[in-house]
């Protein structure tokens, strides 16, 4: 990260004047970058959003959308320090809850994964899975990038719709769905929904007898953080039966689905899932169905994306070597997010194990926490996805004794980081190590925080919400994704 000014005051919550952080802050946020050329990817209905753009105003100016936070420009790493520089000052103003913890969202990054799934899997639309983060920005994006949106209950189809997305752009991907759902659903003129057992077709038949139906199947999910297959998922030996019970109630299928599980760390999983699925085709055309639609799910992690890209492109060719009826869809969701959010937490605790009078850390050796720090934000905030998603977090320091510069050789200690809550469950890092002249004060960030984080915070023990401050960055992307709301916006108000 490039280098700051050290802050010169001790260590403690009020790490700057208001005078001195407000020079900093304004030399911080005034980053910008050159522009750049993009062909605007914008399909279907404009969004309604209005966007208040002075008159003649190029790429650099920032957007306002009404109830809205603002869509900056910059450098995440610069506004994660005006953070920091922002609690200071209303620290010193004396204002509450000064240093609440803060999320910094780069929609630059949704825009390149966006452009690396098109270039790797050019065959396969992503329908976005909403539930992985609702965040109205990301959804903005991905609709205005021409996605679908895999939508799991009437809210989350309501709020897809509110950006004028076309319901036809919509899977209504949850197998067991309530009655109320379905008829909400058609009214909105969401048709296309999943399935995976008999009751659910008696549901469609009499609350959307119009519905074209896609069968989830079972497939192995054995190498996934989340194990979607013990909740959905038909086997298929039942295919059989439930395409008929489908035909006698007189209901439209259209395709296959199937979800290898969220968090897929084993790309070979994808080529088994494909292989049933061509099954599944096959028992179509004997029950007198000719599918048009494979749906491949998600599962889609960032490290081994360029893998399974290559593993999903060949088991296709292999299966399904004629595509000429055939479209395909998938339903990615941390692939997009998860890199693009940042988490910055503040030390508002430190408890260290001491001999009784001193309050000095005792060093207990690597194999122990000697210290425990206590920050405000834990797994009943923004931090569920540990117990929910099975992730593993890491921090690093983002200012320490009033100071962004780390010059690499601190002592670390064995350490434990502790959420703010009451609850004894709320532990965010059982052991890691820091720099050991960490304080009350200081501030930690966590990386890679996009995806079932935010959208599953819940304010137990009174704690709020993190907000979130919105950035395009300043690299590859940045000005393209400017361009591409932009041209969302325009078309809205034309």
């Amino acid at each position: 990260m490039p280098e700051l000014d050290i802050l010169p005051t001790p260590r403690g919550v009020d790490m700057v004047s208001p005078s001195r952080a407000s020079r900093l802050f304004h030399r911080s946020s005034s980053q910008t970058s050159p522009p750049t050329q993009h062909k605007t990817l914008f399909s279907g209905r404009p969004s309604s959003v209005q966007v208040d753009i002075p008159h003649g105003a190029d790429d650099d100016s920032d957007i306002i959308i009404p109830d809205l936070p603002p869509l900056l420009r910059g450098h995440p790493d610069v506004h994660l320090r005006n953070g920091v520089i922002r609690s200071a000052r209303l620290a010193a103003a004396g204002e509450s809850d000064a240093e609440s913890a803060y999320f910094v969202a780069d929609l630059s990054q949704v825009y390149r994964q966006h452009d690396r799934w098109k270039r790797l899997l050019p065959e396969i639309e992503p329908f976005y899975a909403v539930k992985c983060n609702p965040d109205p920005y990301v959804l903005r994006l991905l609709a205005a990038l021409g996605t679908g949106f895999d939508c799991a209950s009437h809210g989350e189809i309501s709020q897809v719709l509110r950006t004028d997305v076309c319901p036809d752009r919509i899977i209504f991907a949850n197998p067991c769905k309530a009655v109320s759902f379905i008829k909400n659903a058609a009214r909105s003129g969401v048709n296309v929904m999943t399935f995976d057992n008999a009751d659910e077709l008696y549901k469609v038949a009499r609350a959307n007898p119009s519905a074209q139906l896609v069968l989830r199947i079972l497939t192995d999910d054995s190498k996934s953080l989340c194990r979607l297959g013990l909740k959905f998922g038909a086997p298929l030996v039942t295919v059989p039966g439930l395409l008929a019970k489908a035909r006698e109630l007189r209901l439209t299928v259209i395709g296959i689905s199937f979800h290898v599980g969220s968090g897929c760390y084993d790309s070979s999983a994808f080529a088994d899932a494909i292989g049933c699925a061509r099954t599944a085709f096959d028992m179509g055309l004997a029950a007198g169905y000719e599918f048009t639609l494979l749906d491949v799910g998600g599962g889609f992690e960032d490290a081994t994306f360029e893998e399974t890209a290559d593993v999903l492109r060949n088991a296709i060719d292999l299966h399904f070597p004629d595509r000429t009826r055939l479209r395909i869809i998938a339903e990615p969701g941390r692939f997009f997010v998860a890199r693009a959010f940042t988490l910055a937490t503040n030390i508002i605790a430190r408890r260290a194990r001491s001999d009784g009078a001193t309050t000095e850390v005792q060093d207990e050796g690597d194999d122990q926490p000697s210290v425990m720090y206590y920050i405000n934000e834990g797994v009943y905030g923004s931090f569920n996805c540990i117990l929910f998603d099975h992730q593993e977090v890491h921090p690093y320091v983002l200012s320490m004794n009033g100071s962004f510069h780390l010059v690499g050789t601190e002592d670390l200690r064995t350490c434990s980081i502790w959420g703010p809550t009451c609850d004894s469950v709320d532990c965010v890092c059982p052991m890691t190590k820091l720099p050991a002249e960490l304080r009350v004060g200081d501030w930690l960030v966590f990386n890679n925080m996009g995806a079932y984080t935010i959208c599953a915070a819940s304010q137990f023990n009174g704690f709020a919400v993190s907000p979130i401050t919105y950035t395009t960055g300043d690299g590859l992307g940045s000005q393209e994704t400017r361009r591409v709301l932009k041209s969302a916006v325009n078309a809205a108000n034309a």
